[in-house]
């Protein structure tokens, strides 16, 4: 498409990532310094945890994304949108998994999605307990503090590591679906938030399913899986957006995820 005056450049994807593992160190200084120090906990109206750090980290984001990108638009778990969305939009989760930051679990994150047009193009996913940053986006391969990294490319379920997240929110409303997943696989393991996703675009977990997620848990891991060379998408098999309704499958491989979406509608 031929751009044109009234259509915004979009950012070089390699710059925004630049940009993303800079705020990710910002964050990650940020996010450390209150953890496991007693922080104070809230509870939003629909009893999900919000810490002070919390707070503070998105502050921080998104005032570093508005200095060098005052024109976007800005999506936060805890502010909700700012600015114009239909051209360029970042997406941010500041903790991702409070209740793990809260409990002092080292498994908390924070995730960074940038979409242009529409399309998701890039992200982030800081792990700041465990010094790592996962980035990948549209023509950039997926890395770990800069070291390249792919997907497993594991092709069979009953070879599979899955990895299940959101388990006792999938055993009270999706039951026959939780029995299912119980019973596949080589090897399975219940979790939480971003962190399975980021091992799976690692080598290390060949499938996640997750549930009852929001754009700011899923976009930017998204991403970073399908850069890394695996997918992500609803349990339907489509393409995430913004309007996705936060169940979520994960895979190593078209054949793993294509398995894995008709166990999940079966």
């Amino acid at each position: 498409m031929t751009m044109t005056s009234s259509t915004p450049e979009r950012p070089a994807t390699e710059k925004i990532l630049q940009d993303c593992v800079a705020w990710a160190e910002l964050s990650a200084s940020t996010a450390l310094s209150f953890f496991r120090q007693g922080t104070a906990v809230d509870f939003k109206a629909d009893l999900s945890p919000v810490t002070l750090a919390d707070q503070t980290v998105e502050r921080e984001l998104k005032a570093a994304i508005a200095a060098r990108y005052p024109d976007h638009a800005i999506l936060g778990e805890e502010t909700g949108i700012e600015g114009d969305c239909k051209d360029h939009l970042w997406v941010i989760d500041p903790i991702d998994g409070t209740r793990s930051f809260i409990s002092g679990h080292p498994l908390f994150g924070m995730l960074i999605a940038f979409l242009s047009h529409g399309q998701l193009q890039a992200g982030t996913i800081s792990m700041p307990a465990l010094n790592e940053v996962y980035c990948g986006g549209l023509g950039v391969p997926a890395t770990c503090n800069g070291i390249p990294i792919q997907v497993s490319g594991q092709r069979e379920l009953n070879s599979a590591v899955l990895y299940i997240n959101e388990g006792e929110k999938l055993l009270e409303n999706h039951p026959a679906i939780a029995t299912r997943l119980l019973q596949v696989g080589q090897t399975r393991r219940f979790g939480y938030d971003c962190y399975p996703h980021a091992l799976l675009a690692a080598g290390h977990v060949d499938a996640v399913i997750d549930y009852d997620l929001k754009p700011y848990d899923f976009l930017a891991v998204s991403a970073v899986i399908e850069a890394a060379g695996g997918l992500m998408t609803d349990w339907q098999g489509k393409t995430l957006t913004l309007d996705s309704d936060g169940a979520v499958v994960s895979a190593a491989s078209p054949e793993l995820h294509a398995t894995l979406v008709d166990l999940l509608n079966s």
